[in-house]
């Protein structure tokens, strides 16, 4: 994985690179741009700093601004939320703050395990920080893939998504999660620069996996709280089951995933044949 300046001047150079000179109310004049998006002049006038200022700020340099200054520079380069948070972690790497200690295994309490077992007629996983897939319920095994019985080292999200086969045969929209997946990882690890595993995750999927490193170099970022997914099952045919995310006030790098389907319809019929396959269900806890 890149070091953080470059992480840093990367990330810039890829939102100026997608501003909209129109919607940011710059003149034109008319003509063609020969390269699409903001001049760094222009988001410097944007932001109200000088074009020297915001051209080191993208080269990577150890500066350090303001939280105003940073606000406008975000409102320059037209950010969302995720991209501005994202935006955040990487100064604040490149800044001289104490540095975070992050632990390199985590843990999920037993009573989450027998929240998860709770529920019976819901898939449900929590995702730690860096997408291992620290717990599981029977249905989300039954539905994805059982994790329990992957390598330790293997169960992760990322991981399965990208390195087996079987994960590209069950989902329909496999690109649409895939890229979700590399999105939320590079927001992630922004949030913990210098966590190892995290490091030699991103490494080992840019190395086996040309999509990941097609799509990691893209730079883009995205934080999942709540979507879809379509899935071609083996056994109970195609469905698509909606998911929200909720985030564990007690443990934040630890996410709570809970999948859904609409009332009366195909994708209920087949949630509800999967549950009756898997009775009597296993228990949440991983070996």
């Amino acid at each position: 994985m890149a070091d953080t300046n470059k992480e840093l001047a990367d990330f810039l150079k890829r939102a100026r690179s997608q501003g909209d000179p129109l919607r940011a109310g710059l003149p034109t004049d008319g003509r063609v741009r020969r390269v699409p998006g903001l001049r760094r002049e222009e988001v410097a006038l944007l932001a109200g700093v000088s074009t020297d200022y915001y051209t080191r700020l993208e080269q990577g340099r150890k500066i350090t601004p303001s939280p105003g200054v940073l606000d406008a520079i975000a409102r320059a380069l037209d950010l969302d939320a995720i991209s501005r948070a994202h935006l955040q972690n990487l100064i604040g790497t490149t800044t001289a703050r104490p540095s975070r200690t992050t632990p390199s295994v985590q843990r999920v309490r037993p009573g989450l395990h027998q929240l998860l077992d709770a529920l019976q007629s819901q898939p449900a996983m929590i995702l730690g920080r860096r997408m291992e897939i620290l717990a599981s319920n029977p249905l989300a095994r039954a539905l994805f893939a059982d994790f329990d019985a992957l390598r330790p080292r293997d169960r992760n999200y990322a991981r399965w998504l990208f390195l087996d086969d079987a994960a590209r045969e069950l989902f329909i929209d496999w690109d649409a999660q895939a890229r979700a997946a590399v999105e939320s990882l590079r927001f992630a690890a922004a949030g913990h620069p210098d966590d190892r595993p995290t490091i030699e995750l991103v490494d080992e999927l840019a190395q086996r996996s040309g999509d990941f490193r097609r799509w990691w170099a893209e730079h883009r970022v995205y934080q999942r709280t709540f979507g879809t997914k379509r899935l071609r099952h083996p056994i109970v045919g195609e469905l698509s089951v909606d998911y929200e995310t909720l985030t564990l006030p007690g443990d934040p790098d630890q996410t709570l995933f809970i999948y859904t389907t609409e009332p009366a319809t195909t994708s209920r019929q087949a949630l509800d044949l999967l549950v009756s396959w898997i009775q009597p269900a296993a228990t949440s806890r991983a070996e």
